[in-house]
């Protein structure tokens, strides 16, 4: 990790900027992709899972009986523990779906917002090395509580052309049936145009790698909804000098395993922290299988020394986070000052892996500093919210002198007259 002392306020800015990596024919590629699924359907879906998954897949579909019989090759152990996560996370996002509250703002005129389910949502999970089955839980959970009707996921298969058991077991516990063998851009693709063998669906979620992503913001700028502006993921951790430097260093690598591109941020007061972390972090990064990955991670990331925890907190929120992690002794009040940040994690116990798995809340956040302007994704990503009205004739007299008065300073002489002439024939009733 680059090590960053007093920076002044002038550069945090250039600080905050993360690292991309350099491809710059990703977008001309993808769009490519994107032209033939749309134009050829599952053929080109055939031709990309031989070209990148390097899989001949016959069927795309997973069948009932490979989903069904998925939990016999899930170790005990590890059903359970999905079962608890499971649980965990249906509690915290059906506490989401709240009822309809009429509002009467003068005598006669009912509002109301009513919850409505998007129809068709469709959710991708990357494969290869790590299935995040995970993300299963995540999206598919808050999706059947909004009450999608039709919940469709794409995953690439394996070598031997088969999706990882663990993945069909997450979406079977879930209500997804619809599982289809399609990986990459070509996925988001299908799931934006629809093809012979696989629906379109009208919102999209899920991670991927940068062709995943740049599919999704195409889709998005044709009209397809998606879950959350998406970049490599990221953590800060915010520590003072009563933080335990191998929970730290073991936060910084829990994220940067995630990909070369993931970016680790440490913020701290306490000069002789960083050398400890630093000295921590080589240790446990030795150990780590995934360590090549991890150690380009953080060829990027920074260690930056602040005069005070105040500063430390100003920049996290300039810098907008996906994941924080407050590890101070003053956990709980640096907390409350948080303005930017996907999800918070306060407390030296509350390390950043809960999140992921199991504690509740969702680990689909905005990262590359839209936590600025945007939220995870939670049940409410699932539903359109429809606004209603309602007036009676006394609800009439009394708001509409007020709209005759404002459309015709508008000269919407139009809007004025489709009350008019309901006042006019209020007065003979």
């Amino acid at each position: 990790m680059k090590t960053i002392l007093y920076p002044v306020p002038e550069t945090w800015d250039g600080l905050c900027k993360r690292p991309v990596l350099e491809n710059k024919n990703i977008d001309t590629t993808v769009r490519a992709i994107m032209k033939k699924v749309k134009t050829e359907g599952d053929r080109a879906l055939l031709e990309f899972s031989k070209l990148f998954d390097k899989v001949a897949v016959t069927e795309m579909k997973v069948g009932k009986e490979e989903i069904e019989e998925s939990d016999t090759h899930v170790p005990v152990k590890l059903r359970k523990a999905i079962i608890i996560a499971k649980k965990n996370i249906e509690m915290f996002h059906q506490a989401q779906n709240l009822k309809a509250k009429v509002i009467e703002t003068m005598p006669g005129v009912r509002c109301w917002r009513k919850n409505v389910p998007v129809e068709k949502v469709g959710i991708y999970i990357p494969g290869g090395s790590a299935p995040l089955f995970s993300t299963v839980l995540m999206l598919a959970i808050p999706a059947k509580i909004a009450g999608c009707r039709q919940k469709i996921l794409c995953t690439p298969p394996g070598a031997d052309g088969k999706v990882d058991p663990v993945i069909l077991y997450s979406a079977k516990l879930t209500g997804i049936t619809e599982i289809y063998k399609i990986g990459g851009a070509q996925a988001i693709a299908a799931m934006a145009y629809g093809t012979e063998t696989v629906p379109k669906v009208y919102k999209i979620f899920g991670p991927g790698n940068q062709y995943v992503t740049k599919a999704k913001e195409i889709a998005l700028s044709e009209g397809i909804a998606i879950d959350v502006p998406a970049g490599p993921s990221e953590v800060l951790i915010i520590a003072d000098s009563s933080a335990d430097p191998e929970f730290i260093a073991a936060d910084l690598l829990s994220q940067a395993e995630h990909g070369p591109d993931s970016q680790v941020i440490l913020l701290t007061d306490s000069k002789k922290l960083i050398k400890k972390v630093n000295e921590e972090t080589a240790k446990q990064l030795r150990d780590l299988p995934r360590k090549s990955i991890a150690g380009h991670s953080l060829l990027d990331s920074l260690a930056i020394l602040f005069s005070s925890l105040d500063e430390c907190i100003e920049f996290s929120n300039m810098y907008a986070p996906e994941h924080l992690i407050i590890n101070t002794e003053n956990a709980g009040e640096l907390a409350g000052r948080v303005i930017n940040a996907g999800s918070v994690f306060i407390g030296k116990y509350s390390c950043e892996s809960a999140g992921d798995y199991a504690s509740g809340p969702n680990h689909t956040l905005p990262t590359n500093g839209f936590a600025t302007t945007y939220s995870g994704v939670s049940t409410d990503s699932f539903v359109k919210k429809i606004t209603f009205q309602e007036l009676s004739g006394e609800g009439l007299k009394n708001i509409g002198p007020s709209i005759e008065l404002m459309a015709e300073a508008e000269k919407l002489l139009g809007h004025k007259k489709a009350v008019s002439v309901r006042l006019k024939k209020l007065k003979n009733v």
